[in-house]
């Protein structure tokens, strides 16, 4: 798994390595990711508002990010089943180690899948105790168009993020502004239907 190809993003702290994932480590990555659906289905939660996300989301990990009425938080069982989440596979643990540098690992994994119009508007990661911990995105199947600007607002600039890219935020733009606006359908045969699945590792609670 080669994970040295980081380039330049002309964002202080946003951090880009295209490609880290090569084929078979992504294929071997989706094997494990099914298996987490399988134990934690995909659901469609909704903003504090009461609105219906485009995404379908679950999580893996000690703890998970939810969403509903109630807010946002992250807790220990899923919100449909009431069931503990699965482990987080061992090939996102190693890319965290790896690419981050942090001694702890991280205690949740989001699982977004982008599928026909999906997107995510702009928005901070805010929901974490520790808001200088990394987060790190695994990008698998179709491209997207990722957003991001910095945390204290003005002009956003757009990055395509294919299967296998990393990203993460750290230091500057921990709190970069950062959503999708967009996956652009069949520029990956990844997924058997299409989409996008995208990962995003953090430290929601550990210090």
């Amino acid at each position: 798994m080669e994970t040295s190809g980081q380039l330049e993003t002309g964002l202080e702290g946003f951090r880009y390595w295209p490609g880290a994932l090569e084929p078979q480590d992504q294929i071997r990555l989706l094997v494990q990711v099914r298996a987490v659906v399988a134990q934690a289905p995909l659901y469609r939660p909704e903003t504090p508002g009461g609105r219906p996300f485009s995404v379908l989301m679950t999580n893996c990990g000690p703890l998970g990010w939810v969403s509903d009425r109630a807010g946002y938080r992250y807790q220990s069982l899923h919100p449909v089943t009431g069931r503990p989440w699965p482990p987080i596979p061992l090939i996102l643990l190693d890319l965290w180690a790896r690419l981050t540098g942090e001694d702890a690992p991280p205690d949740a994994c989001l699982v977004n899948l982008y599928r026909g119009p999906a997107r995510m508007g702009l928005h901070q990661d805010r929901d974490e105790v520790d808001l200088t911990a990394p987060v790190l995105s695994v990008s698998l199947g179709d491209t997207a168009v990722f957003r991001i600007g910095p945390a204290t607002g003005g002009a956003t600039r757009a990055v395509q993020l294919a299967s296998g890219d990393v990203c993460a935020l750290t230091g500057p733009a921990r709190l970069a502004r950062h959503g999708i606006d967009r996956v652009l359908p069949a520029t990956s045969r990844l997924l058997s239907g299409g989409g996008r699945l995208n990962l995003t590792l953090r430290q929601a609670r550990q210090v």
